[in-house]
């Protein structure tokens, strides 16, 4: 099985969102470091998996991981960015 191209980044939970319609999930809003200003803050619904199986939530203040991972076919080199060869 072939790896798929991915970068992970850090970051942490800054607060938790309690849904305003009953029976809605709540969501985490994670701040990612490193990310621009404007596009930063990520939120995602705040229900995660343990290593047995067991529901878990993340709680406010908490260090995560976000991963992204794409397909190969999806990606192409980093050589070939157009904004690269305008320097050249």
């Amino acid at each position: 099985m072939k790896r798929k191209p991915k970068t992970t980044k850090q970051g942490n939970v800054k607060k938790i969102i309690k849904p305003i319609v009953p029976g809605q999930p709540e969501k985490a809003e994670i701040s990612v470091h490193g990310a621009d200003d404007l596009y930063k803050e990520l939120r995602i619904e705040n229900t995660l998996e343990d290593s047995k199986g067991h529901k878990v939530k993340l709680k406010p203040g908490a260090e995560v991981e976000v991963t992204v991972e794409a397909d190969v076919k999806d990606t192409d080199p980093k050589d070939s960015d157009p904004k690269d060869s305008e320097s050249e």
